[in-house]
C-alpha cells in the first residue's frame, strides 16, 4: 500500500523551478532515501510533502490526504525531523518531549505515560531533566527522532538527520530507523552519505529538480555498472 504518491510535483518561486514534474510512490514501511546534491531539489520536495509548502501544480498524496487541499491532515499523520534536530536547546528533555507532543494533540496523560516509557527505551531516564543543549549531538539526534514519532504517526520524514555526528552514532541511528520501519512507519530520508543510501530499501536521485534515478541501491549499482552508491550518484550527478 502507497502512503505517498505525488503525479508531476511542481514547485516554483518566481521564475526559478526547484521541483520540476517530480512523480513517484513510497510504500508503507519503507526506507525511501531521496538523494540530491545541495539545491538539487530535495528539501523542498519534502517541504511540499509534510505539508509546509504548497506545490505550484501536480497532484500530491500523503497518508491518504492531498496536502494541497488539506495540509494540517497532513501535518497531524506525519513526523518530521530537520538537520538542526528541531530541539529547543533551553528546554529539559522532558519538556520538549511535552511540547512536540502537545503540538501533535495528545493527551496530558498519555503523553506522561509515553514519556517515561521512551526514556526507558533509550535508557536515559536519569537524563530527563538535563537542558537538551548539554546533550551530546548523538543523543541529540536519538531524541529529536523519538520526539518526532512519539506520536505515532505514519510516515517519518528525516533531512539530513545524521550531519555532524560520529560514524558509530550514526550507525546506532540507523538501527533506530530500521526498528522504526518494522512498526510500519515509513521512513523518508535525505541524506549526503552515500553509504547511508546502501541501507535503504529504495532511493530517487534527484538531479537539478528531476528525479534522474529510482530504484533498489542493488539494481541501480547494476544499472549504472557502479561499485557503490556514490559512484552511482557521481554518474548521475555529475556526468562526464
Amino acid at each position: 500500500m502507497n502512503v505517498i504518491t505525488t503525479e508531476s510535483l511542481t514547485k516554483r518561486f518566481g521564475s526559478f523551478t526547484a521541483v520540476d514534474r517530480v512523480s513517484f510512490e513510497v510504500r508503507r514501511g519503507e526506507i525511501f532515501g531521496f538523494l540530491g546534491a545541495n539545491g538539487a531539489g530535495k528539501t523542498t520536495a519534502m517541504r511540499v510533502l509534510c505539508g509546509l509548502s504548497k506545490p505550484t501544480s501536480g497532484k500530491v498524496i500523503v497518508a491518504g490526504h492531498d496536502v494541497a487541499a488539506h495540509p494540517e491532515r497532513v501535518k497531524r499523520r506525519v513526523g518530521y525531523m530537520s538537520q538542526r534536530f528541531s530541539l529547543y536547546e533551553e528546554l529539559k528533555v522532558w519538556e520538549n518531549i511535552r511540547l512536540y507532543a502537545g503540538v501533535y494533540g495528545m493527551r496530558p496523560a498519555e503523553i506522561a505515560r509515553k514519556c517515561d516509557a521512551l526514556l526507558r527505551e533509550l535508557h536515559f531516564e536519569e537524563g530527563r531533566d538535563k537542558l537538551v543543549r548539554s546533550l551530546p549531538t548523538g543523543w541529540k539526534q536519538k531524541l529529536a527522532f523519538s520526539v518526532a514519532i512519539f506520536h505515532e504517526p505514519e510516515i517519518v520524514f528525516l533531512d539530513e538527520p545524521t550531519g555532524g555526528v560520529d560514524p558509530v552514532a550514526r550507525r546506532q541511528f540507523w538501527e533506530l530507523i530500521y526498528r522504526t520501519a518494522d512498526r510500519g512507519v515509513t521512513v523518508f530520508v535525505t541524506t549526503h552519505y552515500m553509504d547511508e543510501a546502501e541501507y535503504c530499501d529504495r532511493v530517487s536521485i534527484m538531479v537539478d529538480g528531476r528525479i534522474a534515478a529510482l530504484d533498489s541501491p542493488r539494481n541501480l549499482k547494476e544499472r549504472f555498472s557502479a561499485g557503490s552508491m556514490d559512484e552511482v550518484f557521481r554518474k548521475l550527478a555529475r556526468p562526464t
